[in-house]
């Protein structure tokens, strides 16, 4: 039991799976919804930043996850991730930064672990257990 509870790359697989599987999620969401990829072209908009770029979270929430779950680039798929997040951070949740939610904890408790659990996929890489281990 203890030499499982040792193993470095199965730990990584899991985090590859649990961020990579609710991040991809999120984008199959917007694939199957592309009104949502709109209202981000709005947000963009808004802010002077090209429409177009928009598209980009297909790679954040699509690509970017299919990379980790699979182990293939996992840290440059992780920092895709991390970046993604950042956005959602800026354009979607500015105003929730330090607000905390109905049980106390802080709003953004979800974005804040699909931020830091990509980064930590990025800096750890994909481990053994990958289809391009690193």
């Amino acid at each position: 039991m203890s030499r499982l509870l040792h193993h470095d790359d199965l730990g990584k697989l899991l985090l590859r799976l649990a961020v990579g599987g609710l991040i991809l999620l999120h984008g199959i969401d917007k694939l199957l919804n592309p009104a949502s990829i709109t209202d981000i072209g709005n947000m963009l908009d808004a802010m002077g930043v090209p429409v177009f770029l928009a598209y980009g979270v297909l790679i954040g929430e699509i690509v970017a996850p299919l990379m980790v779950i699979l182990g293939w680039q996992a840290r440059i798929g992780g920092l895709l991730m991390a970046g993604n997040m950042l956005v959602a951070f800026v354009l979607v949740h500015h105003d929730e930064w330090l607000a905390l939610n109905a049980q106390g904890g802080w709003a953004l408790e979800l974005q804040g672990l699909f931020l830091i659990g990509a980064l930590a996929i990025a800096f750890m890489g994909s481990g053994r257990l990958a289809m391009h281990p690193d």
